[in-house]
């Protein structure tokens, strides 16, 4: 029997999202975001871990999500995501992480294909944990727009 994927589940307003566990290098606490001058809303700025600038994009405003104020909960999720040269180290900030997990099926559902403008493209799939939905981040399109940004500075 093959292994189920591992997920970090977390959570953004009101809803469950999944990142790849094998895509998560660590999850830190909330801590002072240097900003940068004229960056899209989206990034953040950058934070120190252990001598490395890493970048931090807000998953809320990435996913069209109103803003919200930092507390106890939140937390920063550093990414090791595959950039166009190579790995790129970038942190994600989230209301608040819950566990590592697997879902209760292996199998995720496709996202649902509506008409008009949406895409989904940035989810890989639908799955459920103790029948909640859990939408599966796809970390690479949901981020490309701030790996392009980074990686031409």
């Amino acid at each position: 029997m093959a292994e189920q994927a591992q997920y970090v589940t977390l959570g953004v307003c009101e809803e469950l999202f999944a990142a790849p566990v094998e895509k998560v290098q660590e999850i830190l606490d909330m801590r002072p975001i240097a900003r940068l001058p004229q960056a899209p809303d989206t990034l953040l700025g950058m934070i120190d871990v252990r001598g490395q600038g890493i970048p931090v994009v807000d998953l809320r405003l990435a996913l069209g999500l109103p803003e919200a104020a930092d507390n106890e909960n939140t937390r920063i999720i550093v990414l090791t995501l595959a950039g166009q040269h190579g790995e790129l180290k970038l942190g994600l900030r989230a209301d608040r992480v819950f566990e590592v997990t697997v879902l209760d099926e292996a199998d995720l559902d496709p996202p649902p294909s509506v008409n008009g403008s949406w895409s989904g493209r940035c989810i890989a799939g639908i799955g459920r944990r103790n029948g909640r939905f859990v939408t599966v981040l796809d970390l690479e399109r949901l981020l490309g727009s701030v790996q392009m940004l980074t990686e031409a500075a």
